[in-house]
């Protein structure tokens, strides 16, 4: 059985925080995220961003790239 996307990339992790509204606080990403089942390995790395404001999805992005 294949999954679609890989588990903690930033293309994976930002297929959950669809409907996200920016700007975004790292508890409004988590709670996208839950809203939109993501999985525990993106939970982990949503969980693992800096506490800061997100303005876009460009800066999650790149968040994600400083967890890794």
């Amino acid at each position: 059985m294949t999954r679609g996307l890989g588990g903690k990339s930033p293309a994976n992790i930002t297929h959950y925080l669809k409907g996200v509204d920016f700007p975004a606080s790292k508890s409004d990403l988590e709670k996208c995220a839950e809203q939109n089942n993501a999985e525990g390995d993106v939970m982990e790395v949503i969980r693992a961003l800096p506490d800061e404001q997100y303005e876009s999805m460009a800066d999650v992005t790149k968040g994600v790239g400083q967890v890794e």
